[in-house]
């Protein structure tokens, strides 16, 4: 019982630290030939659309790409198996909630009802020895499998989220390892080759009450 209790009470001051925008223009900017320039923004849902622990409406956007903001998508923080759990899950319809991340009103109408579930898409969430950094992988070597379109995609989801450094007030910095995979192969068919996309805090949401 008091392991499952430290567990939850991780739960908040990792929601804490995803709830935000981010942005890699720094990384970008010294490595133009590897790393887009990209926007990220976890936007915190009500606590109403979960049972328990935290969601968010996720989306990106390539910030020279003229493009509108694209995979969007539900993150939902919870526990499982005495640990922490980042389970993802899909819009039926993701173009109705394009721009959300930016204009939060349009997000009330989420629920959790209406969210397609993605049974292979879940992350196991370890708080690294710092005390501060966060890293979520999927279990074993699975990969991550979801249709849209007609087309199956299979990708291996990963992020990390800490400080820049130890140094007080550092920025947390999300590290996003997304890879799409050829499950014949193994081989990546897109995502970082050079390693994570390094997207620094620009601006904290809150959490909803």
């Amino acid at each position: 019982m008091q392991a499952t209790t430290m567990i939850e009470a991780q739960l908040q001051p990792l929601a804490t630290a995803l709830a935000g925008e981010f942005d890699n223009r720094s990384q970008s900017l010294a490595d133009p030939a590897w790393y887009l320039h990209l926007r990220l923004w976890l936007r915190p849902l009500p606590r109403s659309v979960f049972s328990e622990g935290y969601g968010f409406f996720i989306e990106q956007i390539g910030v020279t790409s003229g493009k509108p903001p694209y995979r969007q998508r539900i993150l939902h923080l919870t526990t499982k198996d005495n640990g922490l759990w980042g389970q993802y899950y899909a819009l039926p319809d993701p173009s109705a909630y394009q721009g959300g991340a930016t204009q939060p009103d349009r997000l009330a109408s989420l629920s959790r009802q209406a969210f397609i579930d993605l049974p292979t898409c879940g992350l196991a969430i370890e708080r690294q020895p710092d005390g501060q950094t966060y890293s979520a992988r999927l279990p074993g070597d699975s990969l991550c499998t979801f249709t849209a379109n007609g087309v199956t995609s299979y990708v291996r989801l990963a992020f990390d989220i800490g400080p820049e450094s130890s140094t007080p007030g550092s920025p947390m910095v999300f590290q996003m390892n997304d890879r799409g995979i050829d499950p014949e192969t193994g081989k990546t068919t897109w995502g970082p080759k050079m390693g994570p996309f390094c997207l620094v805090k620009q601006s904290a949401f809150a959490l909803p009450e």
